[in-house]
C-alpha cells in the first residue's frame, strides 16, 4: 500500500497516552496510517508571531504526525472567521448567520496556500493525500500549482449547500471548481452528492460519466461514503468501570423516571432551542408524564469567540430556565442541562441509562451520536432512538423514529411514541440499527475512500455497494 497522507485543520494528538475521547476520524486515519506508514499533516491548534512554516514533527501510537502553527491573524481570519462565521452556517443552510467578509476571504486562501507551501516538500512521488472538511477545500489546487500529480481525495464531513445557497457566497464558483483537482470526494450522503452534481454541472457544463464528474482534462470520482463509529472499541466500553459508574449513578438519581438524553456540541445547527420547545410542548399536552421524564441535555461549548455561539449558549440558558420555572416540582426538574463534556466510557453508561436518545439537529453532515447511542443499548433492553430527517444519519438508520425537527408537534409525538413503545418492537428496531453500525462502521469508511483513491479495479464496485448500503439502511 503507498503511503498516506492525511491532511485536516487539526491534528489530533494523544499528549498522556488517553485516546478515549478521539473522535471517529481520528480512529479511522490512526489505523489507516499505522497501515501505511503514513503522517497525519495540519494545524496544531498554536498560535505564533509569524509564520515560518516550521514543521514539529512527533510520533503518538504509532502514528506520525506533522504539525506547524499559525499567526493570530490566520487564527481569526481562516478559523474563526472564514471556516466558522462564513462556510460553516452557509453550508448548514443558515444563511442569516453567514457573514461575509473579503478579509476572511483572504486569510483563508493564504492559509490554504501556507498548508500547500510547507506540506509539498513532505511528499513523495507515490504517496497518496487524503484532504478532510471545509476547511480546506482548495488546498489540491494549491497542490497541484506546485507541480504536485500525486493521487488527492477529499472527504466533506459536513453538507454540501443546494445551488441557490452557494451562489450567495462571493467567489462560488472559483471554490467549487478548485473542488475538481481532487481525484475523489466523498459526501455522507446522496443528497449532498447531487447539490454538488446540480451545481457544477450548471455552472461549468461538466459532464457525469459514470460515477465521474469530467471538466475538460480533469476527471473526479464523486463517492458516497457515510463516516461509521468504531463499533468495536465503542461497544468495549460497556466493560469499563467509568461507563458502570455514570450507567449506575444516573440510574439511581432516576428511580421511577425515564430518561430522554441529549448529547452535542453547543452549535445553532443542532436545534437545541427547538428541541427544548418540543419537550415543554411534550410536558404541555402530556402532564400525565410530568415527574415521570426527565431530558439530560448535555452540551459542550465550542467557538466562544464566535457571537452566534455566545448567542446560543445565552438562549438555551434562558429556555432551560423558563420551562424548569414553569413544570418543576420540589423533587424533579425536567430539564437537566449541563455545559461540559464527559469520556467516550462516560457517556456510553449515559446512553445506556437512557429510555429514549434524542437526535434532532436541524442539518448536520452525519452525526455519529446517533451510533454511539445505537451502540450503546443493552440488546435485551434497549432505548429508542428519535432521529431527525435532516441528519445524514438519518440515510442509513432508518428503523429509527424519524422526526421533523423544525415541529414540535412532531418531535413531541415522537418522544412520547418512544417511551410508550412495546419491548419487542423496540429489540426488533435496535436490531437492524446495530447491524448497520457494526457493518458500516469507521474503518469500512475509510477501507472504501482509500480503495477509491487508489484506483484499484475493485474501487469502482465497491463505490457502488457503498451507495447501495448507503440507501438500504
Amino acid at each position: 500500500m503507498p503511503r498516506l497522507i492525511a491532511v485536516s485543520n487539526r491534528v489530533q494528538v494523544d499528549t498522556d497516552g488517553e485516546n478515549a475521547n478521539r473522535g471517529g476520524l481520528a480512529v479511522a486515519l490512526a489505523a489507516a496510517l499505522r497501515a501505511s506508514k503514513g503522517m497525519w499533516f495540519g494545524w496544531s491548534g498554536e498560535a505564533t508571531d509569524e509564520f515560518s512554516g516550521q514543521i514539529s514533527f512527533r510520533r503518538t501510537d504509532g502514528v506520525a504526525t506533522a504539525t506547524i502553527d499559525l499567526e493570530a491573524q490566520d487564527i481569526d481570519e481562516y478559523y474563526n472567521g472564514y471556516a466558522n462565521r462564513t462556510l460553516w452556517p452557509l453550508f448548514h443552510y443558515r444563511l442569516d448567520l453567514t457573514e461575509i467578509a473579503r478579509d476572511f476571504a483572504g486569510g483563508y486562501a493564504r492559509v490554504n496556500r501556507r498548508f500547500a507551501e510547507t506540506l509539498e516538500p513532505l511528499i513523495a512521488s507515490d504517496d497518496l493525500i487524503w484532504v478532510h472538511d471545509y476547511h480546506l477545500m482548495p488546498l489540491s489546487s494549491h497542490l497541484r500549482a506546485r507541480g504536485i500529480g500525486n493521487r488527492i481525495g477529499f472527504f466533506l464531513h459536513i453538507p454540501w449547500p443546494p445551488p441557490s445557497l452557494l451562489m450567495s457566497l462571493p467567489g462560488h464558483r472559483e471554490l467549487a471548481c478548485s473542488m475538481l483537482d481532487y481525484d475523489v470526494i466523498g459526501f455522507q450522503t446522496e443528497e449532498w452528492r447531487q447539490a454538488f452534481l446540480d451545481y457544477v454541472t450548471v455552472q461549468f457544463e461538466a459532464v457525469i460519466d459514470g460515477d465521474c464528474l469530467c471538466l475538460g482534462e480533469r476527471r473526479t470520482r464523486l463517492l458516497v461514503c457515510p463516516i461509521g463509529l468504531d463499533a468495536a472499541d465503542f461497544g468495549g466500553a460497556v466493560h469499563t468501570i467509568a461507563a458502570r459508574q455514570a450507567e449506575t449513578r444516573l440510574a439511581v438519581s432516576a428511580v421511577g423516571r425515564d430518561m430522554i438524553v441529549g448529547v452535542d456540541r453547543l452549535d445553532y445547527s443542532k436545534g437545541l432551542a427547538e428541541r427544548f420547545a418540543a419537550y415543554e410542548l411534550l410536558l404541555a399536552n402530556r402532564p400525565e408524564l410530568r415527574e415521570k421524564v426527565f431530558l439530560l441535555q448535555i452540551a459542550p461549548p465550542t467557538r466562544g469567540d464566535v457571537p452566534s455561539y455566545q448567542q446560543i449558549r445565552a438562549d438555551l440558558g434562558a429556555i432551560s430556565g423558563r420551562i424548569n420555572g414553569e413544570f418543576a416540582s420540589v423533587d424533579w426538574v425536567p430539564i437537566r442541562y449541563v455545559n461540559q463534556g464527559y469520556s467516550r466510557d462516560e457517556l456510553f453508561g449515559i446512553y445506556r441509562a437512557a429510555k429514549v436518545g434524542l437526535v434532532t439537529p436541524l442539518r448536520d453532515g452525519m452525526n455519529l451520536v446517533a451510533k454511539e447511542y445505537v451502540a450503546a443499548q443493552n440488546p435485551e433492553d434497549p432505548g429508542v432512538l428519535v432521529l431527525s430527517c435532516f441528519a445524514g444519519a438519518a440515510a442509513q438508520l432508518k428503523e429509527a423514529v424519524i422526526v421533523n425537527p423544525h415541529s414540535a408537534e412532531d418531535v413531541a409525538d415522537g418522544i412520547a411514541r418512544a417511551l410508550a413503545m412495546p419491548l419487542a418492537e423496540r429489540i426488533e428496531r435496535h436490531r437492524a440499527l446495530l447491524d448497520c453500525v457494526n457493518t458500516q462502521d469507521v474503518r469500512w469508511w475509510s477501507e472504501v475512500f482509500l480503495q477509491a483513491l487508489t484506483g484499484e479495479p475493485e474501487a469502482r464496485t465497491v463505490l457502488r455497494l457503498a451507495e447501495a448500503t448507503g440507501s438500504k439502511h
